[in-house]
């Protein structure tokens, strides 16, 4: 099997991270797969934030559990009670995905650079996860600080956080659903 092909296959969503940070070198060659995804006529309308400020992770992390837990409060309570306090288990690194929607393709534009960026970490032996509620964190007034600080003025909406890092455990497989392909 292509070694391309057998990274994308074998790569599996992390839920439990060491706690330690991956270096700045690997981060900065998986932000460059990211920066090279597809792009609807070629807008390149993606922006990557890339975090490993602790404060800055953990400020994000709580805001992203607080906009779960509030969702989910409304559908089913029980599920609300036992939401995780961190929904970025641990990681300690973060890219988050924004695009802006000046780009007419910019949630698929953001969507394939998270799946680039999650298979080039895969890639380098470093897990990761797709975060959601991204939307939500940057529509909030600290969400819109964040993106401030960045520099990022335009009219962005968040795609999804990718968590990076070691898994602390074996993760388990997952078997691939049947009757998903259907040729003509």
């Amino acid at each position: 099997m292509n070694e391309t092909v057998k990274n994308i296959v074998t790569r599996k969503s992390c839920s439990d991270f060491k706690p330690e940070h991956i270096s700045r070198e690997e981060l900065d060659e998986i932000i460059e797969a990211g920066l090279n995804a597809p792009s609807g006529m070629n807008s390149q309308c993606v922006r990557l934030i890339a975090v490993q400020d602790d404060e800055t992770v953990k400020r994000l992390s709580g805001l992203n559990a607080a906009i779960a837990k509030e969702a989910m409060s409304k559908i089913n309570p029980a599920m609300a009670e036992n939401f995780p306090a961190d929904p970025f288990y641990g990681a300690r690194d973060v890219i988050a995905v924004v695009a802006d929607k000046k780009g007419g393709t910019y949630i698929y534009d953001g969507s394939l650079a998270m799946g680039n960026l999650m298979n080039a970490a895969w890639s380098m032996g470093i897990d990761s996860r797709w975060i959601h509620r991204a939307k939500e964190v940057f529509d909030t007034e600290e969400g819109k600080k964040i993106l401030e600080k960045c520099g990022i003025t335009d009219d962005v909406e968040g795609i999804g956080f990718c968590i990076l890092g070691h898994a602390a455990a074996e993760k388990e497989k997952t078997e691939i659903k049947p009757n998903r392909v259907f040729y003509l």
